[in-house]
């Protein structure tokens, strides 16, 4: 069984008390650092008026991350799929001669 540890994560100024397994206080402290950084980075290069919008910002950026790494592993699953077809073809040639 996993242990329980409580944390408190800060992210755009709030802190967050959290009750969390172990195994998962690293990541959780390196998202909060990653999305801090994120906000910082918005608010020295946009004209951002409320805390809101740079959260919703982040969410997006990080989201589109997640999503974008899926269309590529997809693409590589197809790639891939295709590869070992024209391979069996191959073989499969080789063998009747």
């Amino acid at each position: 069984m996993d242990e329980k540890l409580k944390i408190k994560l800060s992210i755009a100024d709030r802190v967050y008390p959290l009750t969390v397994d172990l195994s998962q206080e690293e990541g959780l402290r390196s998202a909060s650092k990653k999305i801090d950084a994120m906000i910082k980075q918005f608010e020295e290069n946009y004209a951002v008026r409320d805390k809101q919008d740079v959260l919703a910002m982040c969410a997006l950026q990080f989201a589109s991350q997640v999503e974008q790494k899926q269309v590529d592993s997809s693409i590589d699953s197809k790639d891939l799929d295709r590869l070992k077809k024209i391979n069996d073809l191959l073989f499969d040639y080789l063998e009747k001669k």
